[in-house]
């Protein structure tokens, strides 16, 4: 449990502040009048996402891998903060849908039809809450194991 201590907290972390994100997407309006643009400034929260794996990967070099860290430790490091996000996701959509914001699905299936980019069935189909669970578990998954791969070139230290 020791070993995986750094990586759990870092994916509470990551939680918590992919929540906080929803937050200032709906204050900003992006779930609702602006959520034309929603595909797009999501992709903000990128950098951040980012930052927190060098934050999981600078912080168990230092206190477990005594300041030097190899890719492969680094990675690793990495893709179990993925892992356990990826079991945090469902949790965060459960909240971010039921309780920051209850209206997007049928925000974003309006708009959706209403601008024929998807049938009414096929929207349905595609934005509700079963859905996103899994797109974001896998996301979150895959997402993860490649921004590990990457940062980990620059957190190895010997």
């Amino acid at each position: 449990m020791k070993s995986i201590k750094i990586e759990l907290k870092w994916a509470f972390i990551f939680t918590i502040a992919m929540l906080a994100w929803m937050l200032f997407e709906k204050t900003l309006g992006w779930h609702e009048e602006n959520i034309e643009n929603h595909a797009w400034l999501t992709l903000f929260f990128l950098p951040f996402g980012v930052l927190m794996c060098v934050l999981v990967m600078r912080e168990k070099r230092r206190r477990h891998y005594h300041k030097k860290m190899t890719w492969l430790q680094g990675f690793f490091t990495g893709a179990k903060m993925s892992v356990f996000v990826a079991l945090l996701s469902p949790v965060a959509q459960y909240i971010t849908h039921n309780y920051i914001t209850p209206e997007y699905f049928n925000n974003v299936i309006e708009y959706s039809v209403t601008n024929e980019f998807m049938t009414r069935t096929k929207a349905n189909d595609y934005f509700n809450i079963t859905n996103y669970i899994w797109q974001s578990a896998f996301g979150a998954l895959g997402g993860g194991l490649v921004t590990s791969a990457v940062v980990a070139v620059f957190m190895r230290k010997s």
